[in-house]
C-alpha cells in the first residue's frame, strides 16, 4: 500500500463555509452554529486515490479574511493545494475573487488550486450558470456543506491531483 501525505489548505472570507466543508467531509456532519475559526484548525483525512495507494490529506483552516495578503506566509508554507472557498450569496466574499486567484497562482504557480462557489444549496442551478461571468473567475466546483453535495468530490480531485 503507497502512501503519502499532503498539506491541503483552505482560504476564503469569514463565513463562506470553510470550517463546515472540512467538518462535513471528515465527520460527514454540518451544524449551521457559526463559530469563528482563529489562526488555524487542522484536520486530517486518508482518501483512496487508486488502487492500493492512499493519501493522507493534512487540511489546514485557515481563519477568514477579507485580503488574501493578510494570510501569514507561515502558514503557506509547504502547501500540497489549495482550495478558496466563496460564498455564491454574498457578493462581497467574490468581488475581489480575480485578484485573490492571480495572486495565489503567481505567488504559488506550482501548486494545484481549486476554487469553489459553496452554499449552492441556497440557490437554483440556473442562477449559477447565468451569474458563472460575475464571479470573475471559473469554479472547479459549486459545492453545498449543509447537504454534502460535491465535497468528497473536490476533496478527492485534488487528492488525485496531488499524487500525479
Amino acid at each position: 500500500m503507497k502512501k503519502a501525505s499532503k498539506k491541503i489548505i483552505l482560504l476564503g472570507h469569514f463565513g463562506v463555509g470553510k470550517s463546515s466543508l472540512i467538518r462535513q467531509f471528515v465527520e460527514n456532519t454540518f451544524t449551521s452554529d457559526y463559530k469563528v475559526t482563529i489562526g488555524v484548525h487542522i484536520l486530517k483525512k486518508e482518501v483512496e486515490v487508486a488502487p492500493d495507494e492512499n493519501v493522507s490529506l493534512i487540511i489546514w483552516d485557515l481563519e477568514g479574511y477579507d485580503d488574501i495578503k493578510k494570510t501569514r506566509a507561515s502558514y503557506l508554507l509547504g502547501t500540497h493545494g489549495f482550495i478558496y472557498v466563496f460564498d455564491v450569496t454574498r457578493p462581497a466574499t467574490f468581488e475581489n475573487l480575480k485578484n485573490d486567484i492571480d495572486y495565489l497562482t503567481n505567488q504559488y504557480a506550482k501548486t494545484p488550486l481549486k476554487i469553489v462557489g459553496n452554499k449552492a444549496d441556497l440557490v437554483t442551478k440556473t442562477y449559477l450558470k447565468e451569474n458563472a461571468n460575475m464571479f470573475g473567475v471559473q469554479p472547479n466546483f459549486f459545492t453545498s456543506a449543509k447537504t454534502g453535495t460535491k465535497v468528497d468530490e473536490l476533496f478527492t480531485t485534488l487528492a488525485k491531483e496531488l499524487v500525479k
